[in-house]
């Protein structure tokens, strides 16, 4: 397209005008490596001038880069062309587009296509113009007069490592930022036990639902009052992400500031209740949980369940599903609670085992099924003579490849296995 008329050109506006490799450059040279290394690249040319934008084609087919170049005349062009297709690796913007001047066109390209590089052109003594627009957040800066093939073809490489390597450093730091929110809430949703008495048994385990880069709202508490019982909790706010977690935060440490300010069973229940519906106003948020209170002193285990799955009894050889009546979730029916509590055997050398949903309703085969409390007991049964930690984690390891071939667990998994020990 080298021998094409301006005019002729002037006819293309908006197409891919193709452009031939520029001449071979010898075996060790470096820019040879770092052009393979990008591979074909997409360049925008935002120019109104034919004369130009013919001149940068030109001097662009001689830099040896493999470029698809779409040229357009105004910034309106180039809104259509950056907001309803892919966005191109380089930009090179003319800075002044009839009525439309200066930096507040970089401005409007940036936010039209805030991943792609982009390289300003400008006249020969608009080198303050063209320092200003790289602080604006343009890669580069060139002067139009001195384009030469070598320094476009530097200024485009370089542009898009560049702007690559901002990406990769930006998405680092938005990773890094996810791992301490996760340390974060993870402090706030999955405490240490408050224990001190020796005859207690807590084995405590979490583990994330997939594609969640935040923890869930799944949380646990353990805490020891001066009367010696011993208070759990386990719970889980509906949904996923910051809102939910924040969510689930608030009420555990609720439930362990009631719990240490003297209350119990259903009263305490209905605390939490009246906390979150003061805390989230109109918001069609609810919580399932469980709470449970043990003594040393009694083979029992005085529990309350809020729309909670149930949970396992399990001592070395045996284990059975516990679903003690309950009522609805927290937050489902604000004031109609109905919340009782239940006593459950709990012999000596027996342990309950609390679990969140996620560690049953992960899908199990190509028709959708899931694995249920009825496939989580036949798997707890399996492990049923290991000691508790071993339990625990083996039951969440078979239940992770059991759903493994169908993505992964669905959802968090929180577990408490809790019970006191007969030595």
């Amino acid at each position: 397209m080298r021998g094409a008329s301006v005019s002729d050109r002037a006819e293309l506006t908006g197409s891919r005008l193709p452009t031939q490799p520029g001449p071979p450059r010898p075996p060790g040279d470096a820019a040879e490596g770092t052009v393979a290394r990008l591979g074909r690249l997409d360049v925008l040319l935002v120019e109104d001038d034919p004369g130009d934008a013919l001149l940068v084609e030109d001097t662009l087919e001689d830099t040896g880069l493999e470029v698809s170049l779409r040229w357009v005349r105004t910034l309106a062009e180039a809104g259509a062309r950056l907001t309803t297709g892919p966005v191109p690796d380089c930009v090179l913007l003319d800075l002044h587009l009839g009525a439309e001047q200066g930096l507040k066109v970089l401005d409007q390209v940036l936010q039209w296509a805030p991943g792609a590089a982009v390289v300003v052109l400008t006249g020969l003594s608009e080198s303050q113009a063209g320092m200003a627009a790289v602080a604006a957040g343009a890669q580069d800066y060139l002067a139009k007069a001195q384009l030469e093939p070598d320094r476009l073809g530097r200024a485009v490489r370089y542009a898009v490592q560049r702007r690559q390597v901002q990406q990769a450093v930006a998405a680092l730091q938005a990773e890094q930022m996810r791992a301490a929110e996760n340390a974060r809430l993870e402090r706030g949703l999955l405490p240490v036990p408050r224990v001190t008495n020796p005859r207690l048994g807590v084995v405590a385990r979490y583990r994330p639902g997939r594609a969640h880069s935040l923890l869930g709202g799944d949380f646990y508490d353990v805490v020891e009052t001066a009367d010696g019982l011993v208070h759990a909790v386990i719970g889980d706010v509906a949904g996923h992400g910051p809102a939910s977690a924040a969510l689930g935060v608030s009420l555990r440490v609720a439930w362990r500031a009631f719990v240490l300010a003297g209350m119990r069973g259903p009263q305490l229940v209905e605390l939490l209740e009246e906390l979150m519906i003061g805390e989230q106003g109109h918001d069609e948020m609810f919580v399932t949980l469980t709470t449970v209170t043990l003594s040393p002193d009694e083979p029992v285990a005085r529990v309350v369940r809020a729309g909670h799955p149930g949970f396992l009894l399990h001592a070395p050889g045996e284990v059975r599903l516990m679903e003690p009546p309950g009522a609805l979730g927290v937050g489902m029916a604000p004031g109609l609670d109905g919340w009782r509590e239940q006593q459950v055997p709990l012999p000596p050398g027996h342990a309950l085992v609390l679990f969140t949903d996620g560690l049953f309703e992960g899908q199990i085969d190509d028709d959708g099924a899931r694995l249920d409390v009825t496939g989580l007991l036949d798997v707890a049964r399996r492990h049923r003579h290991r000691a508790p930690d071993d339990f625990v984690d083996s039951v969440i390891t078979d239940v992770e490849a059991a759903s493994l071939r169908h993505g992964g667990l669905d959802d968090d998994v929180a577990v408490l296995h809790l019970g006191w020990n007969t030595r």
